[in-house]
């Protein structure tokens, strides 16, 4: 090979490993960003991993990712055995979490029942507190995926909340408590 041409094909070589250099970092920025988030008034809290919120002026039903709060219907036991209204104390805690709002949430996708999923916070990031890991971390909520785990592992070895005595996890006690849907003949769970 003469000497120019392989001084053409270094160029060639430098050119593109540039561009996968600059590819790379461009992907690297683009996957460290966190999701928008956007200050939404809360409209009211519906229960505990619930809520409505008023996004462009119109109502939006929030669904907390990542937690499954007990149901509002929903009691619990007692280490000594007494019941309690575990579903009404959690929807309790995230009125008090939330707040009177706004609420600073990245909303980003649906679940089949047509709720916006997203993470809510009490403040902009990193200042405001994730009210999904609150109520996990207070008992009110188990975790649903990886996420909250160790805020679980702490509930759950403090006794708060749900871990205080028996409790039937909530997707449970929806397959236990499941109300027909009208006219359909389906079964709708207990949302």
């Amino acid at each position: 090979m003469s000497p120019t041409t392989r001084l053409r094909w270094r160029r060639r070589l430098r050119s593109l490993a540039a561009l996968l250099l600059i590819a790379a970092m461009a992907i690297a920025v683009w996957t460290a960003l966190p999701d928008p988030t956007e200050s939404v008034p809360l409209v009211h809290v519906i229960d505990g991993d619930s809520l409505k919120v008023k996004q462009g002026g119109i109502g939006v039903t929030v669904r907390l990712t990542g937690i499954d709060a007990a149901e509002y219907r929903q009691d619990c036991g007692r280490a000594d055995a007494s019941r309690w209204p575990c579903g009404r104390e959690a929807r309790a805690a995230l009125v008090a979490l939330a707040g009177p709002g706004p609420l600073h949430c990245s909303l980003n996708a649906h679940d089949k029942y047509g709720r916006t999923l997203g993470t809510c916070r009490t403040a902009p990031a990193p200042d405001g507190v994730d009210i999904a890991a609150e109520m996990v971390r207070g008992g009110w909520a188990v975790a649903t995926g990886d996420i909250y785990l160790a805020e679980e592992a702490g509930a759950q070895a403090a006794k708060r909340g749900l871990w205080q005595g028996d409790f039937a996890r909530p997707a449970d006690w929806r397959a236990a408590h499941a109300r027909p849907a009208a006219a359909t003949g389906t079964v709708a769970p207990d949302r």
